[in-house]
């Protein structure tokens, strides 16, 4: 879904300006060990992790599942908190001018099921990518969470 009805209605009385956002992303690996990055329709060159705002009501577990299922048609669990990120540099202007300012939880997720294929209009390209040949990202993530291998801590909705 391209923009909640919260974040259009929030977005009809403030016009552009900077909202705080708190949102998820997902560190998704395939079988080579291989990170799941996204190219967003609008963008030719700028990749982003699968990623989003956490709804009202909804737990950080929930957004990221769905998120990743709109995203990119995989089901996942997440398994570990990696990071959680935000101030200056996770500062983002979309090409309609909107601004945000983004606290993102990021999860390492395992692929349970589906078929590689977004789901919501919003990704041009979906692809695989070793850590050393990722493309251009949108936001700054650390290193420390394409390069962390550690083992599950499960999470529940």
């Amino acid at each position: 879904m391209p923009m909640s009805p919260y974040y259009r209605h929030l977005r009809e009385k403030i016009g552009t300006m900077p909202i705080f956002s708190p949102s998820v992303a997902a560190v998704i690996r395939n079988s080579k060990g291989e990170i799941l990055f996204q190219r967003p329709i609008g963008s030719s060159e700028i990749w982003s992790l699968p990623a989003g705002a956490i709804e009202i009501g909804e737990t950080p577990v929930m957004a990221v599942v769905r998120e990743v299922y709109e995203e990119t048609g995989l089901e996942v669990k997440p398994t570990r908190v990696l990071a959680v990120l935000g101030g200056d540099s996770f500062r983002f202007t979309y090409p309609d001018g909107n601004q945000v300012e983004y606290l993102v939880v990021v999860f390492q997720c395992a692929i349970v099921a589906g078929e590689l294929r977004g789901q919501d209009g919003e990704s041009a390209e979906l692809g695989f990518f070793p850590y050393h040949k990722r493309p251009p990202l949108a936001l700054p993530y650390p290193d420390a969470i394409f390069l962390t291998d550690v083992g599950p801590t499960w999470f529940q909705p």
